[in-house]
């Protein structure tokens, strides 16, 4: 319940709205508990009737998509650097077990909804990309391609925050 209620309020960014997404889910799973597939994963079952619900419901409410180039971002060194940190060689994961506060999660808030939902999905919720594509019902090349671009934008945002934390050492130019 606690991973629906965080993922619904980095949906909506509204403590009422997240708290009412969980609601209509947990409701609308009730109702169709008999469309459930014994076997399955519940927590991925529940998880996409939520974003069905937000996709459906609370998202043409919200601003309109945006548009952002990020193909000139350097994708490696921020997350190379990151690597070295911890024991899991996971650099994704290293940086947010270490300093996910309020200005990571200002910044996760900040991405564009489809790659912030794969983002909080993947690094926060730490479902596979199978479940997120079975979650958002897309194509895993899709689930992937928006990790991809959402890391992107992720490590273009937080490069400073990371040298000015220490996390990192500042590139010499």
């Amino acid at each position: 319940m606690e991973a629906l209620l965080r993922t619904a309020l980095r949906m909506t960014r509204n403590q009422g709205d997240a708290e009412d997404l969980v609601q209509e889910a947990i409701v609308k799973a009730y109702r169709n508990w008999d469309k459930f597939e014994p076997g399955t994963n519940c927590r991925a079952w529940l998880f996409r009737i939520m974003t069905n619900i937000f996709i459906n419901e609370y998202r043409s409410k919200s601003r309109s998509p945006v548009s952002i180039d990020v193909d000139d971002i350097d994708e490696n060194y921020l997350y190379g650097q990151l690597a070295s940190l911890g024991p899991e060689n996971n650099p994704e994961r290293e940086l947010f077990n270490k300093i996910l506060d309020d200005d990571i999660k200002k910044t996760i808030d900040e991405l564009p909804d489809d790659f912030k939902m794969v983002v909080v999905l993947s690094f926060i919720e730490d479902f596979s990309y199978q479940e997120i594509a079975d979650i958002m019902d897309l194509q895993l090349g899709t689930v992937k391609s928006r990790l991809h671009r959402g890391r992107k934008l992720l490590q273009k945002q937080l490069y400073d925050y990371a040298v000015k934390n220490g996390y990192i050492k500042e590139r010499t130019r």
